[in-house]
């Protein structure tokens, strides 16, 4: 310690132990920031309730030390209250009377009390802000204060650590919105209600939480029996003996009681229950991040007096669900209106007149900050007197990449998150804003992971929301925050773990041997690979370890010739070849990929060889054959040939096949095809309710009587059927025309399509158009 606590020490050790105290609390503050509003009040209700408190009245004060009536005043005082104000750490003084404050606290016993007026704690234990910069003013010096400096540090961090208050004196600088959000918040609190209320307050960090909770503090405090707002709940509960502080300054709040001593957390528990059980109290709890805080300082409605209220604030609405509150309220970001007023008060110092020539600007850097009102007052600040093209400048940079400050502030909510709630923020941030919510689930789901649970996590930590429409959205400010986070595990794109941007995807390939697909050392991570409309000619040699691989979507991939290989893709679902002009050959291991549910091969005309699976082949002119081991994807839901001109026959199915084949959709118009054979087997198709065979060479059809589920058959320009087939009594669609060697009476057909039994059709609307100048006499009912 330097001379300063050293001479302190010297002088108090003979008279510690006959200690003589004049006052019974001391003030220690800073006078240009407090004396002339919240000090002088409270002095004066110190007096008036007989609590002696002494308070340093001299404007001016001289020299370099601390007088010594200022150090025995400080010694005979029972407590001392600092008051940590945003320019303490300017007063050399107030650092003095800090060291010697916390000195008697260690030799004398003295209770030391923070007070954090319009300043965080963490400001003043990290010497950041206004306190960084005195400090640092304090190191240029050449005097007695450079000597001081290491002390005034120590003595700064350690009495930031003491159980203390954050004083909640009003709201922020510019308190825009905060009337409409009280009024919001004044039916849940109630204060008629005899019942207790425990109500919950969430959203995203620096949303404007604790701005509310000190508006509800201040217009409500004085119409309960006791009040206590505690601020800053998760950092201190942390910290050590943190829940022991907490539990102390909620006690000394309610009661009065300045000799209370809680000892331990259990003790505490059952003081706050057994001494305020009767009382009707206002608690704030103010950034509750776990929910033993909860259990420790608020347990039960029980442990309050009737028509008690406990407001709640937290990023985690799952927490307020879990300790049973009675109102759940999200603090949303703020309108348009009242984020542009926000931003003028703090770039132009005005209410609400902009001027003309910073509108456009203003209007982007509001839509930028997405109704946050920390970015506005950030950035507005920031801005303050400069010039357009600065503005101009700023936004662009914005735009690209998140504000330094807000992204420290926002990644307090991401750093809360368990890694693999970490992994899927960042995975939505970069890939699936705007996506469906069910195919994130999808896409992202595995045997080891499933995201519902998680999504839901994200969601009560106000990170992400799902819409009526069931899409993700994210705040645009989160989603940079999120790209950003990615981006900081390297200078170099490639050695990242997401790739979102079109520009860093061609730098990697152009790097890597382009126009082949290099993925020879595998990417176990690729979950979906979209690259339609490229330049690729090949995959690379050995492409292997796509373990979670499940859309591949080459679709317009004019050069590509040949698909490889991929039976190390055994979890690809999708796979999209349509309109790949030059692609001759689909390797056979697609056919055995069991979850397989897409391959579209539409329009790939040079297309002669196709594996087992497929599903959409429409307009391959060159394709002449289909295995019959398409029989073997029981879950191929939708069969789309159209087009297949040299189709020339389509398989039987093979009896020894196990499992229901699900078809429900087949698409064989002007295929060419001449045999009906494939359709004669009653079980190939028991589920099929969508027939286009329109354009083909067919003479006759056999009969869907039984096919339960059918609705739809297509049979126009089947230029050589003879004759329509029978069809299963329920409503059917039926489409037929351009007939050259139709024999069938008109009156069979009608009788197959409409039969004598017509009670399925009873409530129906029955279209026909015959051929001829008038309506055959067998129609019962004509116009």
């Amino acid at each position: 310690m330097d001379h300063l606590l050293a001479s302190s020490s010297s002088s108090s050790s003979s008279s510690s132990s006959v200690l003589v105290t004049h006052h019974d609390v001391f003030l220690s503050f800073r006078g240009e920031d407090t004396r002339k509003n919240f000090i002088g009040h409270l002095y004066k209700t110190l007096q008036q309730k007989g609590i002696q408190t002494f308070i340093d009245n001299k404007e001016l004060r001289r020299g370099e030390e601390i007088s010594p009536s200022l150090i025995k005043a400080i010694r005979g005082s029972k407590i001392s209250i600092i008051f940590f104000s945003k320019n303490y750490a300017s007063s050399s003084w107030c650092l003095d009377e800090l060291v010697e404050i916390l000195h008697c606290r260690e030799s004398l016993q003295q209770l030391v009390w923070p007070l954090f007026f319009d300043v965080d704690p963490s400001v003043v234990r990290n010497h950041k802000g206004s306190f960084g910069e005195a400090l640092a003013q304090y190191e240029e010096s050449c005097n007695k204060k450079k000597e001081k400096l290491p002390n005034w540090k120590l003595a700064l961090n350690q009495a930031s650590n003491l159980s203390g208050w954050h004083l909640a004196d009003g709201f922020a600088k510019y308190p825009v919105g905060i009337e409409d959000l009280l009024e919001e918040l004044k039916p849940s609190i109630d204060v008629a209600n005899k019942y207790g209320r425990f109500i919950g307050v969430y959203g995203m960090g620096h949303i404007g939480k604790t701005t509310i909770a000190k508006g509800v503090y201040n217009y409500f405090a004085d119409k309960f029996e006791g009040s206590s707002f505690l601020d800053n709940v998760s950092e201190t509960s942390k910290q050590h003996l943190g829940f022991v502080q907490l539990q102390e300054t909620l006690s000394f709040d309610m009661l009065g009681d300045k000799n209370l001593k809680v000892g331990n957390i259990h003790r505490g528990i059952n003081i706050i229950k057994e001494r305020l059980c009767n009382k009707r109290v206002l608690l704030i709890l103010n950034d509750v991040d776990e929910l033993d805080q909860l259990e420790t300082l608020a347990g039960g409605h029980e442990w309050f007096g009737f028509s008690s209220r406990i407001v709640i604030t937290t990023r985690n609405k799952h927490l307020l669900t879990s300790h049973g509150v009675n109102g759940i309220h999200e603090v949303r970001g703020m309108d348009h209106e009242r984020t542009l007023e926000l931003l003028s008060r703090h770039a132009f110092k005005k209410r609400k007149k902009h001027p003309k020539a910073y509108l456009a600007l203003s209007n982007r850097l509001v839509r930028y900050a997405d109704g946050r009102p920390l970015a506005l007052v950030v950035l507005g600040s920031f801005l303050c007197g400069r010039t357009e093209e600065l503005w101009q400048s700023a936004i662009h940079n914005l735009e690209t990449m998140p504000d330094k400050k807000l992204y420290q502030i926002l990644t307090i909510s991401y750093d809360a998150l368990q890694d693999n709630e970490k992994s899927l923020f960042l995975d939505i941030a970069c890939f699936f804003v705007g996506e469906d919510k069910y195919y994130v689930i999808k896409v992202l789901g595995s045997s080891n992971f499933c995201p519902i649970i998680r999504i839901d996590v994200l969601t009560d930590m106000s990170l992400i929301n799902v819409d009526f429409n069931r899409r993700i959205r994210m705040p645009h400010l989160v989603e940079e925050v999120g790209k950003e986070i990615v981006c900081q595990e390297s200078p170099e794109a490639g050695k990242r773990n997401r790739l979102w941007s079109p520009d860093d995807v061609f730098h990697i390939f152009s790097e890597n041997t382009f126009p082949t697909l290099p993925f020879n050392s595998g990417l176990k991570q690729l979950v979906i690979l979209n690259m339609p409309h490229n330049h690729i000619h090949q995959f690379g040699k050995g492409s292997k370890n796509f373990e979670r691989l499940k859309v591949l979507n080459l679709s317009h991939s004019k050069f590509l010739r040949k698909i490889p290989d991929l039976s190390t893709a055994p979890n690809l679902e999708s796979l999209h070849v349509d309109h790949c002009t030059s692609l001759t050959d689909i390797h056979e291991s697609v056919g055995f990929l069991t979850k397989l549910v897409i391959l579209d091969a539409q329009h790939c005309s040079n297309l002669s060889t196709v594996p087992s699976n497929l599903s959409h082949l429409s307009a391959c002119g060159n394709l002449v054959h289909i295995p019959s081991s398409i029989y073997k994807l029981v879950f191929l839901d939708v069969l789309d040939l159209n087009y297949c001109t040299s189709l020339y026959e389509f398989p039987n199915h093979v009896q020894e096949i196990d499992g229901d084949f699900v078809l429900s959709m087949s698409k064989l118009q002007n295929c060419n095809i001449p045999k009906e054979d494939f359709l004669v087997t009653p079980f190939s198709f028991p589920l099929l309710q969508h027939l286009v065979l329109s354009g083909n060479k067919f003479a006759t059809l056999p009969s869907a009587h039984k096919l339960w589920k059918f609705s739809d058959l297509s049979l126009a320009n089947c230029i050589l059927l003879r004759e329509i087939p029978e069809l299963p009594e329920r409503q059917i669609n039926l489409k037929a025309g351009d007939y050259e060697s139709l024999v069938e009476t008109v009156w069979n057909m009608m009788t197959k399509i409409i039969p004598n039994d017509m009670g399925f059709l009873r409530d129906s609307e029955i279209e026909v158009t015959l051929p001829g100048p008038k309506i055959p006499d067998w129609f019962s009912h004509s116009l």
